[in-house]
C-alpha cells in the first residue's frame, strides 16, 4: 500500500458557498456553474510507486467535482485527446437519451480529436457520479463525483460538505485482468482452503459435517472464499484518489454537522463504510432524501451513492475507515479539525465466507427476518397472480394527492396533466411534489409474469430454486459483528414517490452466470443473443430480479427512476442501482416516463465486459 507522501485536502463547501471554492493539491477540482469544458487525456500517474497509464480529465485523476443546480439548463464540451473513441455518462441523471453518453447505443461515441456537447436540462438535485462508458476506461480513472445543489431549501441540513469518492486503482492493465478472468475465473482469489483449513474445520465441526459441506460446494463448482472477481492482489483502495498513506483530510469544527457524500466510483469492489468513534446518520441513497437512519456502518455496491451526516463534538480527529468486501485491504481518510492530525486506523475484520443462504439452500430467512421483511413479501405475493393488461387505470381515471401545503397541479419543472403523462419525465419527489395515485374504485390490475425460461448450459450453471428477499440481510461478514449495520429494509424515502398506480405488468428477469467461463448474462444471455427489454411509453412495471449466481451483482438501469419494493408502502426508495445478493429475490417498480433505448446493466465492470447488459427500449 505504497502512496503519495502528500495529503490532499478537499475544500470545505459552506452551504452558502457551495461549489464555489477550489480544490487543494493533490485533490481534483471543483467546478461549478452552467457551461463546462472538460478534456479527456492519457497521463502518467504514481500511485504505488510506479509511474503507469491514467486517463485524465483537464488534468487530474479522479476527473473534476462538477457542481450543477436544479433547474439550470447544463452543457459539457468534452474534448477527446486519447487515440481511441471516449465517452462520459451522467450516472443517475435523468437526460435525454443521446445525451446519456453510452457509445453504440444512444450515441456514437466521441472519436479522438473530437469534442462532444452534452446538452443536459437539470431537474433533480442529489448526489452521483460521471464516468466513460468506453471499453475498459473507468478502471483507469475516468470518473468523477457530481453534486447538484436543490433549487430551493435543501430538505438536509450541514456546515461543511464534502465527496468521497472511492475507487479501485490497479496498476495492471485492465484489459489483462480481463483476459486472466476469462482464462482462470479465481486467478486473484488468494484466499483459497487448503488441507490446513480442512482439519480446523475438521476440529471445530467434525468430520461428517466438514466432508459434507466439502461436497456441498464441489457440487456447485464454488468456493465459499470466492467474494469478489478482483481483490486487494490486484487492487489499491482509493479515496478521492488517494491511497491510504496520503491521509485524505476533510476539516471540521468540534458541533459542525458534516455531509459526507460517498460515492463508490469503483471498477469492481463493493465497500463497507465506518468512522471509529462517530455515529453516521444515513439521509440519503443514490441522490433521494431518505428518513434519517443512524448506523455504525454501511455496505454499498459499485455505483451507488449514500450521504451520511456526522457530528463530531470532540477537538480530535476520526478515521474514515473503508474496507472491501474481500477484505485485504483498505482505503482510509481522516475527519479533523486540523491539517496533518491523525487517528488509528483499526485493524481489518476477519474475511468473510459464502454460506448455504448464498447457495439458496434454505427455504427460510427467519434468522434475520423483520417485521417489515414479512409485510412486504405478503404485499408483494398478494399483487403478483395473473395479468390483464386492459385494467391498467388511464391518466383519465387518475387524480391527484397534492403534499401539504400544495394547492394546484403544477410543479417548478413540469405541468403534472394526464394528457401529457408518458410524454415528460416525471419529476424527482421532493415536499411539493404531487402524486399520482388511482381514482376510488379503480380496479386494480390482474397481474402476470412475464419471463424467459431459462436452460441450464454453458452460460447457466444453476438456478437457485427457493430464492428469497435478503433485503434486511446487512451482508456476508456484518451478520452480528456488534455494530449496527445499514440495510435495504431500512431505507425510507423522505417524500412519497411520484406515481402511485400499481403496475400493469411484471417482468422477470434472471441474473445468471458460469465463474468457470467467466461469462455473466441475464437469462442466460448475453447482450450480443438478447432481445431488448420493452416497455410502452407512460406504463408502470414491476421489475423483479433473481440472482441465480453466488455473488452480489449492482444492477443499473439507465434513464429511469426504480423504487424498491421494501415495504415503505407510498415511501418507496427511489434509486438509480439495486445490489442484488445471492440467490436473492427483488422487486422494484419503474414508470416508462422517458422514450428511448436505454442501457441496463451490471455495474461490476468486467461482468458488464462479459454480458451483463441488456438494451430497454421505451417507446
Amino acid at each position: 500500500m505504497q502512496g503519495i507522501a502528500a495529503a490532499g485536502i478537499v475544500a470545505a463547501l459552506p452551504r452558502h458557498i457551495a461549489g464555489a471554492a477550489s480544490a487543494l493539491a493533490g485533490e481534483p477540482a471543483i467546478l461549478a456553474g452552467t457551461h463546462f469544458d472538460l478534456t479527456i487525456e492519457r497521463l502518467t500517474t504514481n500511485i504505488t510507486g510506479k509511474s503507469v497509464p491514467v486517463i485524465a480529465t483537464n488534468g487530474t485523476h479522479p476527473a473534476p467535482t462538477l457542481r450543477w443546480r436544479q433547474g439550470d439548463d447544463v452543457t459539457l464540451a468534452v474534448t477527446n485527446k486519447l487515440s481511441e473513441p471516449s465517452s462520459l455518462h451522467w450516472h443517475g441523471i435523468r437526460c435525454a437519451p443521446e445525451m446519456d453518453g453510452v457509445p453504440g447505443l444512444s450515441f456514437p461515441g466521441i472519436s479522438p480529436g473530437e469534442t462532444f456537447h452534452y446538452r443536459i436540462p437539470v431537474r433533480q438535485s442529489g448526489t452521483y457520479w460521471y464516468h466513460s462508458h468506453s471499453g475498459f476506461q473507468e478502471q483507469l480513472g475516468l470518473a468523477g463525483a457530481l453534486i447538484i445543489d436543490p433549487d430551493g431549501l435543501d430538505p438536509i441540513a450541514y456546515d461543511r460538505d464534502y465527496a468521497v469518492l472511492l475507487s479501485d486503482w490497479t496498476d495492471s492493465n485492465p484489459a489483462s485482468i480481463y483476459d486472466n478472468l476469462k482464462k482462470e475465473s479465481d486467478y486473484y482469489n488468494y484466499n483459497q482452503r487448503t488441507a490446513g483449513t480442512f482439519f480446523e474445520d475438521v476440529k471445530s465441526d467434525g468430520l461428517g459435517a466438514t466432508l459434507a459441506n466439502r461436497k456441498t460446494w464441489g457440487r456447485a463448482n464454488m468456493s465459499p472464499t470466492d467474494l469478489a472477481d478482483v481483490g486487494s492482489s490486484a487492487y489499491t483502495y482509493l479515496m478521492n484518489g488517494e491511497p491510504p498513506r496520503a491521509n485524505w483530510t476533510a476539516l471540521f469544527e468540534p458541533g459542525q454537522r458534516v455531509r459526507l457524500r460517498f460515492i463508490n466510483g469503483s471498477a469492481m469492489t463493493y465497500f463497507d463504510v465506518r468512522i471509529p468513534g462517530l455515529k453516521m446518520t444515513v439521509v440519503a441513497a443514490d441522490g433521494n432524501a431518505i428518513v434519517p437512519v443512524v448506523v455504525d456502518e454501511f455496505r454499498f455496491a459499485t455505483a451507488e451513492c449514500y450521504d451520511v451526516i456526522v457530528e463530531p463534538e470532540a477537538d480530535r480527529a476520526y478515521t474514515i475507515f473503508v474496507q472491501p468486501l474481500s477484505r485485504g485491504g483498505y482505503a482510509r481518510g481522516t475527519l479533523a479539525p486540523k491539517i496533518g492530525m491523525t487517528a488509528e486506523v483499526p485493524p481489518m475484520d476477519p474475511r468473510p465466507l459464502r454460506t448455504m443462504v448464498d447457495m439458496g439452500m434454505t427455504m427460510s430467512m427467519n434468522s434475520m427476518s423483520s417485521g417489515k421483511m414479512g409485510a412486504a413479501s405478503a404485499e408483494k405475493s398478494s399483487s403478483m397472480d395473473g395479468m390483464n393488461h386492459g385494467a391498467m387505470p388511464s391518466m383519465h381515471s387518475m387524480h391527484m394527492e397534492g403534499n401539504p401545503g400544495v394547492r394546484t397541479m403544477h410543479h417548478p419543472f413540469l405541468i403534472l396533466r394526464p394528457e401529457i403523462f408518458g410524454i415528460e419525465p416525471l419529476p424527482q419527489p421532493g415536499p411539493h411534489t404531487p402524486r399520482f395515485v388511482p381514482a376510488p374504485g379503480t380496479p386494480a390490475p390482474v397481474l402476470k409474469t412475464e419471463s424467459t425460461p431459462i436452460k441450464i448450459g454453458p452460460n447457466v450453471v444453476s438456478v437457485v430454486a427457493h430464492p428469497e428477499p435478503r433485503w434486511s440481510d446487512p451482508g456476508d461478514g456484518l451478520e452480528n459483528n456488534g455494530r449496527r449495520v445499514l440495510t435495504y429494509a431500512d431505507l425510507r424515502a423522505l417524500f412519497p414517490g411520484v406515481d402511485g398506480r400499481p403496475p400493469s405488468r411484471e417482468i422477470e428477469l434472471h441474473l445468471t452466470g458460469n465463474m468457470e467461463r467467466f461469462s455473466w448474462g441475464f437469462d442466460g444471455y448475453r447482450y450480443s443473443q438478447a432481445e431488448p427489454v420493452r416497455m410502452k411509453l407512460g406504463e408502470r412495471v414491476r421489475i423483479i430480479l433473481i440472482n441465480d449466481t453466488m455473488m452480489e451483482h449492482p444492477i443499473h438501469l439507465h434513464g429511469l427512476w426504480g423504487e424498491l419494493e421494501n415495504g415503505q408502502g407510498a415511501y418507496l426508495p427511489y434509486k438509480h442501482t439495486v445490489s442484488v445478493k445471492p440467490a436473492e429475490k427483488l422487486s422494484y417498480l419503474v414508470s416508462a416516463d422517458a422514450a428511448g433505448r436505454w442501457a441496463y446493466h451490471c455495474h461490476l465492470l468486467y461482468h458488464m465486459e462479459a454480458g451483463m447488459f441488456r438494451a430497454v427500449v421505451v417507446w
